[in-house]
């Protein structure tokens, strides 16, 4: 009888432990798993931007409009998708647009005005990518605000 009090008071202290323990754990173990992933974007922000300039230049939007090379900004915008926990990035852009010939936009005068945009890279748990995905009229950390119910805003770690 003695050994199985022993052996409660024992599950008990390992659990009460456990409890203590495994949140922080994990919590120190997700910050340190962002900050490599925000610094593999960075050593990798030049080859995803030429690839998101190729992906929207292919997608043939806005329709009658051919984007020109689009400057993109800094800083970075970082946020975490709540339901699948994959890393996103958002980085600023100044773009403007020409018209394509015979698309109905030759006569419009403000094709070729500035237009702010956010361009959204995502990291699928083994690397980072972009489908050309642009975001008009939102600065990063609007993007992010706008949607707050699906995404949580990452602290940016710094830069080495």
């Amino acid at each position: 009888m003695p050994y199985v009090v022993v052996a409660i008071a024992v599950v008990t202290v390992v659990t009460a432990a456990l409890l203590f323990i495994v949140p922080p754990w994990r919590e120190s173990r997700r910050r340190t798993l962002e900050a490599k992933l925000q610094k593999d974007f960075r050593l990798q922000r030049e080859r995803l931007e030429a690839l998101f300039v190729e992906q929207v230049m292919k997608s043939g939007k806005p329709r009658g409009l051919r984007w020109r090379e689009p400057e993109f900004h800094n800083p970075v915008v970082f946020a975490r998708d709540r339901r699948t926990s994959h890393m996103m990035a958002f980085v600023g852009l100044t773009v403007s647009f020409e018209a394509v010939e015979g698309g109905g936009m030759e006569d419009v005068p403000a094709v070729g005005n500035l237009r702010a945009a956010t361009a959204l890279f995502r990291h699928d748990g083994r690397a980072w990518q972009t489908d050309g995905r642009v975001l008009f009229n939102l600065e990063p950390a609007e993007a992010v605000a706008y949607y707050e119910r699906e995404l949580e805003t990452i602290v940016d770690a710094p830069n080495p």
